[in-house]
């Protein structure tokens, strides 16, 4: 208000500069000054670093900010440029309460919560000015925009913090409080549906995995968990942060340990060669594939990569900033878990994944023929209706043998649909025209990949 008080002292000398037109609202002369030299669109007085837009909009001179917003040349204008002070226009708009200016400003896309040195922003000031003037309509304009009341300056207050008992008009108190109570509903009802949404993906992602029950239980208690803290904090909510759910998965190969780690990989908040790995991963997961290489099956004298590595991944663990999950087969993984004495500590959840039964390959094979991407080798193909779960599952009983489902789990089916495909281009007709039979994979063509895997 000051710099505003000398201003109007000076008045008196005729303004020369586009400074002094966009004060004193010259509007044709600002035009010709602008015309004969572009470049003054954007310049910096000498005092407050303050643009034409800076000035014009601290006096309300609506019609010269319109002109500078819409000026068509092969500059544009700074609509968030920084005085002295850190303040944009809008921020001079506000605390002027030159509220036609500030609706101008945001109908152009002025950034409502911009923040000035001292950390406040348009609204902050707007709030000032109300307190001064008794006039709340620029506060009424930054609201409308959605300007946030629960925004803290430097000091930590909030636009509100700035009433204090028995300052201003009650109006304002209730203005600022109304909007403060209907935001923070805005916020619950998108942090919600944020939420379910990804409580929904995971649930879709789910219901293709067979079998692992226990596991999904477990998955599904901690997703839970992390996403309602998700809303807890998007409502403003102070909570403890949750301790990261580090994982050992042991299983054979085949079993669904790396498309389960995709799976968390995509709902969690948290995404030397080893040193860099682990700072890509922050946000999100590390997995460690086959962990148990990390350990020498005997000691040695020379110094061991592995196991610098395992520390250097024990040691972020407690960070919170990554969740780790080892992976690898059951009896090797025995030697990572006693190679360490925190990897227990650290590694609070095992989960053992199972072996496939003919079964549960059956129904393997079923999902991944109903959810074909379209670069998929088998998108467009379809099973014969003879292909059944039960006949899928009978024939992989009768065509395999253990150590082969053991070896090879989900892997199992995948070649047998490669192979099946193969068989059936083999047995069709170079000439034949029937789109249905072009596209359909029989329990004999699935018979015969079975057959040529066993080989």
């Amino acid at each position: 208000m000051m710099q505003r008080s000398q201003d109007k002292r000076s008045r008196s000398a005729k303004p020369t500069t586009i400074h002094g037109y966009a004060q004193s609202g010259d509007l044709p002369s600002l035009q010709k000054l602008l015309h004969d030299n572009p470049s003054l669109l954007n310049d910096r007085n000498a005092v407050m670093a303050q643009t034409p837009v800076h000035v014009s909009a601290a006096y309300n001179h609506v019609e010269i900010v319109k002109y500078l917003l819409d000026w068509q040349g092969p500059e544009k204008v700074e609509l968030e440029a920084k005085n002295m002070y850190g303040e944009t226009p809008l921020h001079m708009a506000a605390k002027n309460g030159c509220n036609k200016a500030a609706q101008l400003l945001l109908a152009h896309g002025a950034f409502v919560e911009a923040k000035a040195n001292n950390g406040m922003t348009p609204l902050h000031l707007a709030v000032w000015h109300s307190l001064l003037a008794e006039d709340c309509s620029t506060v009424k304009t930054l609201l409308e925009y959605n300007a946030d009341c629960s925004a803290k300056d430097n000091e930590g207050m909030t636009p509100i913090n700035h009433l204090s008992q028995g300052s201003g008009s009650e109006k304002l108190r209730e203005l600022l409080h109304w909007y403060l109570e209907e935001q923070r509903k805005r916020k619950a009802i998108e942090a919600c549906s944020e939420t379910k949404a990804k409580m929904d993906e995971l649930e879709d992602a789910l219901s293709n995995i067979v079998g692992l029950h226990e596991l999904k239980l477990q998955l599904r208690k901690w997703a839970k968990g992390m996403l309602l803290d998700e809303r807890r904090r998007a409502l403003g909510l102070k909570v403890g942060p949750r301790r990261p759910p580090h994982m050992a998965f042991l299983g054979n190969p085949g079993t669904g340990k790396t498309m389960v780690a995709r799976i968390l990989g995509r709902i969690t908040p948290y995404g030397p060669k080893t040193r860099r790995k682990i700072k890509e991963a922050e946000g999100g997961i590390l997995f460690v594939d086959e962990a148990y290489r990390l350990i020498p099956m005997q000691k040695s004298d020379d110094k061991d990569y592995g196991l610098e590595a395992l520390e250097e991944i024990m040691s972020v663990m407690d960070s919170g900033k990554v969740v780790v999950i080892f992976a690898g087969y059951s009896e090797p993984m025995k030697r990572v878990i006693s190679s360490n004495e925190g990897f227990c500590r650290r590694v609070t959840k095992f989960f053992h994944f199972d072996d496939f039964s003919s079964e549960d390959l059956a129904k393997i094979l079923h999902l991944k023929m109903n959810n074909q991407a379209e670069d998929s080798l088998l998108y467009g193909f379809k099973l014969h209706p003879s292909c059944s779960v039960d006949a899928v599952a009978t024939l992989i009983e009768r065509e395999t043998t253990e150590k082969l489902c053991k070896e090879m789990n989900g892997g199992l089916v995948d070649t047998m649909l490669v192979n099946a495909r193969e068989n059936l281009d083999l047995r069709l007709k170079f000439d034949c025209i029937d789109t249905d039979e072009l596209l359909t994979i029989t329990l004999e063509d699935l018979e015969v990949g079975l057959r040529l895997l066993s080989q």
